[in-house]
């Protein structure tokens, strides 16, 4: 089979198109031929080695297709399910194997599009807005990088919850496609003081919580638009890792709080991804939450797919195609 290794760290240019064998399932694991394959901005982190991976590998964490096999003592799948993934290494390929408490089913009214480009994205929006801090209706938030893969979802269930949002974006019609997606504001960042704008829209309250995937560029906007009492909630790395805050900073402006959350520590145990995957699924099939796949790539493709992610070059979800 096609799968795109990766055996050092460095630029797009590292990753090779090879030919592997199929794996084989073993003890607890199934094997999922892979319908398509779904791009994150983790795979970028981990290709130039801010995310240290055992190497060689094959790259990519998140893909949707049919199990071909199920190794031993395998009762949660069986060949031919349809299922999705994305926490196991090796989804820049046609087929690969997982661990099977680390995969879920696919309902038949979501495609294996929807599933490859919106399980990661969708399961961190789940635990953002469901789980991480208390939100009620009323409230505000800023989402910064509001058109990306993970701003869309998030943002549209955001709003599905009674929340005010504040996007903030890079351009004209990025505004557009954030305003289409649940933002009652957008803000374009380099054309306006994201803090100045916040305090007024909020009538200079501030937000309670900030949704930052952007990292250094925004950190300093970020904490600069909470409220009093107010969460930055730094997921993401898109310009590089945040410098180091000053545990003072946050007491001077107003109680803050801080956190760096992970996915992964949110879907732990299969009761965990089960219920996520449930939700998630849930608000897609009411409409509350569509997943927007804004662009494709071949997987020989797989350097310029990279490079349009880095470059925030990409909207919405992207997809690769086997």
């Amino acid at each position: 089979m096609r799968a795109v290794r990766l055996h050092a760290t460095g630029g797009p240019g590292a990753l090779s198109l090879e030919d592997v064998p199929v794996p084989t399932p073993g003890a607890g694991d199934i094997l999922v031929r892979h319908a398509a394959v779904g791009l994150n901005f983790i795979d970028i982190y981990q290709r130039d080695g801010l995310y240290p991976i055992p190497l060689p590998t094959t790259l990519g964490l998140e893909a949707a297709g049919t199990v071909e096999a199920v190794g031993p003592d395998v009762t949660r799948f069986r060949a031919g399910d349809r299922v999705a993934y994305c926490s196991s290494l090796g989804a820049y390929a046609e087929a690969n194997v997982v661990k099977a408490d680390r995969a879920v089913r696919v309902p038949d009214a979501v495609s294996f599009d929807t599933a490859a480009a919106g399980l990661l994205k969708g399961l961190t929006a789940e635990f953002l807005v469901r789980r991480l801090w208390p939100l009620a209706p009323g409230d505000t938030a800023l989402v910064q990088a509001a058109a990306g893969g993970v701003g869309l979802i998030l943002c549209q269930w955001l709003k599905a919850a009674g929340i005010r949002v504040i996007g903030c974006v890079g351009s004209d019609a990025k505004a557009e496609l954030a305003r289409s997606h649940g933002c009652d504001e957008v803000i374009i960042a380099g054309r306006e003081d994201v803090a100045a704008r916040v305090r007024a829209l909020t009538g200079g309250a501030g937000v309670k919580v900030a949704y930052d995937s952007v990292g250094r560029a925004t950190l300093d906007g970020s904490l600069a638009s909470l409220a009093r009492r107010g969460l930055l909630v730094s997921f993401g790395n898109a310009s590089g890792p945040p410098d180091p805050v000053d545990p003072l900073r946050l007491s001077r402006a107003g109680s803050l709080f801080l956190t760096r959350p992970t996915l992964f520590d949110y879907v732990s145990t299969p009761v965990e991804l089960d219920a996520a995957a449930d939700a998630l699924f849930g608000v897609i099939a009411t409409g509350q939450v569509q997943v927007r796949i804004g662009q494709t790539f071949a997987l020989e493709d797989i350097a310029a797919a990279h490079v349009a992610l880095a470059g925030r070059e990409t909207t919405g979800a992207t997809l690769l195609r086997l």
